[in-house]
């Protein structure tokens, strides 16, 4: 490690420890408490339902094929016959759970995806500046661990097993980096070897203008192909010419898991294959969202840009289960921090709030093909994370087109006036 990196850790720390010290003792005291509360409560769930960590079996069991070296892809796991659907490079990465028995992994798992959970409210925190007053973010990093535990996307993952927010904290502490900061890009490429959607990231990257970052993606994934392709060739042959194009490996695409743009268009037509309409529309959504995000970037609103790159690349996904929606945490970080005092801005952070938590998806699910047969006006529940995320696209485009003429105004302004000439 570097002396400017030593250095940069220490005050790192140093701010932590004022920040701590700073801190209003009674708000911490109350989110200690709340965070206290809403553990406690997870944990007894967890112990009344027994959640299976179907994801965390799954895992074991790559690790272990990875391990062994052979059935990586014909491996089926749990009561519901699950098959490994991530590139050999993530079997590779789960090794080390095949070391553990399963109640401990399970109990390990849990853990560190609270830890994720913390670290990905801290980074939301720091990427939208927010709160202002450096003394009230611990306080606040405890409420937002204690709250989001609950949220709907963040309560899948833990339960589940499910490694979503250990992939969104690398690609937003990767994005939150400086332009200029050392090897920017690599965390994306490894978290695209991982789980192939973050590489969507890259091409967002390359449209914002930072093309030597999106190289370095490029790169780093293209190595994490490269270290799977040596441990596991063959394994490698079978995923990269076969079972990355078989999405049906995933899951069914109608179902109310799906919160993609697919699973959408298949339950509004009431088809279980919504074909060249999904094509079409996941299409046109990608161009636009990038776009808009490539757009917002380069006029400074890099916070919009980078959630408009993760949430067109959940709407394209052709799966996207609801657990997949964790960056509804620096989402919902980010409309706070814009919404000041501004009270139809509150309104809309506590619907978008509101709409993680309230599971509308679950509370319209029924058996079989019942979801298929839903009048239009169940759609919105049926499928609230897509179309939030639709309407997001349109409100940052409508957002970054106010900062141009706001700017465009305040350059006029200060344009100095040219003499009238002289007749």
């Amino acid at each position: 490690m570097t002396t400017t990196a030593v250095r940069g850790n220490e005050r790192d720390a140093s701010t932590l420890r004022v920040a701590l010290a700073a801190a209003p003792r009674r708000s911490l005291t109350l989110a200690t408490v709340l965070l206290a509360v809403s553990l406690t409560g997870y944990a007894v769930l967890c112990l009344t339902l027994r959640f299976p960590m179907a994801d965390a079996m799954v895992y074991r069991a790559e690790g272990m094929a990875a391990a062994t070296g052979h059935g990586l892809y014909d491996l089926r796991v749990t009561r519901w016959k699950l098959p490994a659907t991530y590139p050999p490079f993530a079997a590779i990465m789960f090794v080390p759970t095949s070391w553990l028995p399963m109640n401990l992994l399970r109990v390990a798992a849990t853990e560190v995806n609270v830890v994720l959970l913390g670290l990905l409210a801290h980074l939301s925190f720091r990427f939208a500046g927010w709160p202002r007053r450096a003394s009230a973010r611990p306080a606040a990093l405890l409420v937002a661990v204690a709250l989001g535990i609950w949220v709907e996307p963040v309560f899948q993952t833990l339960a589940f097993g499910q490694i979503n927010l250990a992939l969104a904290c690398l690609v937003l502490w990767d994005l939150s980096r400086p332009d200029r900061a050392w090897g920017k890009g690599i965390a994306i490429g490894i978290a695209a070897g991982v789980k192939l959607t973050p590489g969507l990231f890259a091409v967002y990257l390359l449209l914002s203008g930072r093309v030597k970052a999106a190289a370095i993606s490029a790169a780093s994934f293209a190595g994490t192909v490269t270290l799977g392709w040596l441990v596991l060739p063959d394994a490698s042959w079978r995923y990269w010419t076969r079972e990355m194009f078989d999405t049906s490996r995933v899951g069914k695409p109608w179902i109310v898991d799906n919160q993609s743009l697919q699973g959408m268009m298949a339950r509004l037509l009431h088809t279980t294959h919504p074909g060249a309409w999904w094509v079409a529309a996941a299409a046109v959504t990608a161009v636009a969202g990038l776009a808009v995000a490539a757009w917002a970037s380069r006029r400074g609103l890099e916070t919009w840009g980078v959630l408009c790159a993760a949430i067109t690349a959940l709407l394209v996904s052709p799966i996207s289960w609801s657990h997949h929606w964790v960056w509804c945490v620096p989402l919902i970080v980010v409309l706070a921090a814009e919404a000041r005092r501004v009270t139809w801005r509150w309104i809309a952070v506590g619907a978008v709030t509101v709409a993680f938590f309230l599971r509308s998806m679950w509370l319209e699910h029924r058996p079989g093909l019942h979801v298929l047969d839903m009048s239009w006006w169940h759609q919105p529940l049926l499928s609230p994370y897509p179309v939030m995320g639709l309407l997001f696209l349109a409100v940052a485009a409508a957002r970054v087109r106010a900062r141009v003429r706001t700017r465009a105004a305040s350059d006029r302004a200060r344009r100095p006036l040219k003499p009238a000439p002289i007749s």
